[in-house]
């Protein structure tokens, strides 16, 4: 017989798959807002904590909001409605909605974001890119494909992710061939220097010169997503796992997911 959770019940459940302390010293994940006491029926999982998706969890009636991207990631002195931020907390919790944010801790877990965007373009994963502890965990996911042109990949991203304003960006011969991948979710340019290996890396937020010295240095070829894109494989992949993981500890939960673009760029000219 199941039963309803409380939300410190399904903070728990979030924390045991993504470890808080795995998380990078500058980020700032776990409960934002909420009663750790109240119960939960319903979890909405998004990207980004914005007004859409807070209209979206309220709409619903979800008692948590789960988001990768923290909402006071930068640390601020005031959560008064008069603020941006302050405005979605006092929304939040004037609708009885608690939020949640796991970050950089479901980066370098297993079954985390990199793990959910190599399965969206249907890599068979391998190793972590950056391996962390056991070699198990860490930044990023080298993963395989069927044999096939740097073009066609592309084109295989583009039609995989969500479609954004950013697109794909592609460095490289579109003939060169590509099977082994590797994959960053979010902003990857920190691991590129570990790519070595591999034939492209698909990531985002890749900077000029960064991309301009990678190319000069003869490096793999690269495909540059909005970061949004990269990111929201994870939000369904999630959502099916904490429903699983809940059932399991006996909780009778909705679990749903945003199909909401919150990527910032909404056109191009």
């Amino acid at each position: 017989m199941t039963r309803t959770p409380s939300l410190a019940d399904v903070v728990a459940a979030v924390h045991r798959r993504y470890d808080p302390a795995t998380a990078e010293d500058w980020d700032a994940v776990g409960l934002v807002c909420g009663d750790p006491a109240a119960p939960v029926r319903r979890v909405l999982v998004a990207v980004d904590p914005v007004a859409a998706t807070v209209d979206e969890a309220l709409g619903l009636g979800a008692d948590l909001l789960l988001t990768h991207h923290p909402l006071l990631l930068r640390p601020v002195s005031s959560v008064a409605a008069t603020t941006p931020a302050g405005t979605l907390v006092h929304r939040l919790v004037s609708g009885g909605c608690a939020l949640l944010a796991a970050h950089t801790n479901a980066d370098v877990a297993r079954e985390g974001v990199s793990d959910a965007l190599a399965a969206a373009l249907g890599l068979t994963v391998v190793a972590p890119l950056v391996p962390d502890g056991d070699g198990t965990t860490g930044l990023g996911r080298i993963g395989t494909t069927d044999p096939t042109t740097l073009e066609s990949f592309a084109a295989h991203v583009a039609a995989s992710l969500p479609a954004t304003a950013h697109g794909v960006r592609v460095q490289g011969d579109p003939a060169r061939r590509v099977q082994r991948v590797a994959v960053i979710g979010g902003s990857g340019g920190d691991a590129l220097a570990a790519a070595s290996g591999v034939d492209v890396v698909v990531t985002s937020d890749l900077k000029h010169h960064l991309a301009l010295d990678h190319l000069q240095a003869g490096g793999p070829a690269l495909v540059d997503v909005a970061h949004f894109a990269s990111e929201w494989p994870w939000v369904p992949a999630y959502a099916s796992l904490l429903h699983r993981d809940l059932l399991a500890a006996g909780f009778d939960v909705d679990v749903r997911y945003s199909s909401l673009v919150t990527d910032p760029w909404t056109s191009r000219a």
